[in-house]
């Protein structure tokens, strides 16, 4: 009977562990190259180091993105439609910077207000399959640490 029990105990947990593994292991998530980091869009609340939220009121904003037309004025640019998009920009190493969207600003994180007008503190140009405007806006303000922009380098993808 005891051995029925540690079995009933164990199974759901076993259960759990790899339902979690085959989630965190499976799912592929948008994420940038910048210089030696990647910023990585994750659903796992508890390991990102940046939360931003979105707002639609632009005085609750501390970020504003704006999303252009023109992949010239944008300061990141998203394009993968082709068929030379690196699928293994952003592996795994000790230099990733984990980013979450929550539903509320999460202790001072970053709120961002993204629309088609400016003023804007970044603008971007999103041509995706694999990437939202939403998401690549989280990705550059969670690569910037929710900061307001400086200037650097073309993102690769």
């Amino acid at each position: 009977m005891l051995r029925f029990k540690i079995l009933a105990s164990v199974v759901p947990l076993l259960a759990a562990a790899v339902f979690a593994r085959g989630e965190i292991g499976s799912v592929s998530h948008p994420c940038i190259a910048l210089g030696e980091t990647s910023v990585e869009l994750t659903s796992l609340f508890w390991t990102a180091g940046v939360h931003v939220a979105f707002t639609d009121d632009p005085a609750r904003a501390t970020v504003r993105v704006q999303i252009t037309e023109d992949a010239d004025a944008a300061d990141f640019a998203v394009v993968d439609d082709g068929l030379g998009s690196e699928t293994d920009s952003c592996q795994a190493n000790p230099a990733n910077r984990l980013v979450t969207i929550a539903a509320q600003p999460v202790d001072g994180g970053p709120v961002i207000y993204l629309s088609t007008d400016g003023p804007a503190d970044y603008r971007i140009y999103v041509r995706s399959r694999s990437f939202s405007q939403r998401e690549a806006a989280a990705l550059i303000v969670g690569a910037h640490n929710g900061q307001r922009p400086f200037p650097f380098q073309a993102a690769s993808l």
